[in-house]
């Protein structure tokens, strides 16, 4: 089987979220898939950058800072592929905390996760029409972290959106949830139809989906065994599999706080991150893991992936 350090095509594009560093200093970086090229192409991002999406045809990158979560100050910046021309799309305090985003090409639409807020949001990709698709009534009851959204993942085909809720940290209280795109006649977005696909998860954060396998996958800050992890799960079992019978598989473990994970399905690969600093490739079986870079100098957090 082709290790994946052997293909170089194509371009991953990950954040530093600067917290290795007393000024804060958080930054956008692109390499090849094999480490080479590496280059800086943001620097000084005192904001918290968690989450990137690249949208290539319009030659753009787009990241959410998740600021002080105490101040609700997020925001989400966008510049071209060489980090010029930074620009604020979505002003501070529109949004409490945004987390992983993604680019929803086919309605041209950014989608993210909102983790304070306990929300998922979108807006168009120029920031305008920003929407709340979802927020539990019962946020403030009880213990507000149990509905923390973090990851967030589209599915234009289906006409779905899934995203994580990470739960209390190495909790085992984890969920991973899916909705329509679009409400409902008659719902609302505190009352509209949930389906939560997983629970027990020890602590899950980014979201990747496979439309071609039907497989979800992400990573995981939990204790080990099962936490500290890249996770796969065949979302066709799940008519056929009771809702307390479903697991997903593991397929890599001992990461340091995995955040960010990006996928490459066209050449059986993924790529992932954590806040170590290490940036990792695989193939989508989890074999033949591959350490890109062991410490990049500061913590990864968000990880994108562009064919050339």
């Amino acid at each position: 089987m082709t290790q994946p350090s052997s293909i170089t095509s194509g371009h991953l594009y990950f954040l530093d979220i600067g917290i290795s560093t007393p000024e804060f200093n958080g930054r956008i970086l692109t390499c090849k898939p094999d480490g080479s090229g590496l280059r800086e192409l943001v620097t000084n991002i005192e904001t918290m950058p968690d989450g990137i999406a690249v949208d290539k045809p319009n030659g753009h990158i787009y990241w959410t800072n998740m600021g002080i979560p105490s101040a609700d100050d997020g925001s989400i910046q966008r510049c071209d592929l060489s980090g010029a021309n930074i620009v604020t799309i979505v002003p501070n305090g529109i949004t409490h905390t945004p987390k992983q985003l993604t680019v929803a090409p086919q309605s041209k639409k950014l989608y993210w996760s909102d983790r304070e807020g306990t929300r998922v949001m979108r807006a168009n990709m120029d920031g305008s029409e920003v929407e709340v698709l979802y927020r539990p009534d019962t946020a403030d009851a009880g213990n507000p972290y149990e509905h923390w959204c973090v990851g967030i993942a589209v599915d234009e085909e289906s006409g779905h959106i899934y995203w994580s809720q990470k739960g209390p940290s190495k909790g085992n209280k984890g969920r991973i949830f899916r909705m329509t795109v679009d409400l409902q006649a008659g719902e609302t977005v505190e009352n509209r139809k949930i389906e939560c696909l997983l629970d027990t998860l020890p602590e899950p954060i980014d979201l990747e989906l496979d439309t071609s396998s039907r497989k979800l996958y992400w990573t995981d800050r939990g204790d080990q065994p099962y936490g500290n992890s890249v996770n796969v799960f065949d979302l066709d079992t799940l008519k056929e599999t009771p809702a307390a019978q479903r697991k997903p598989d593991v397929l890599v473990r001992k990461l340091h706080e995995g955040i960010g994970i990006a996928l490459d399905p066209k050449n059986n690969r993924m790529f992932f991150g954590d806040l170590g600093g290490s940036l990792y490739s695989a193939n989508l079986d989890g074999s033949c893991k591959h350490v890109i870079f062991p410490d990049i100098g500061g913590a990864v957090t968000g990880v994108a992936y562009v064919e050339e």
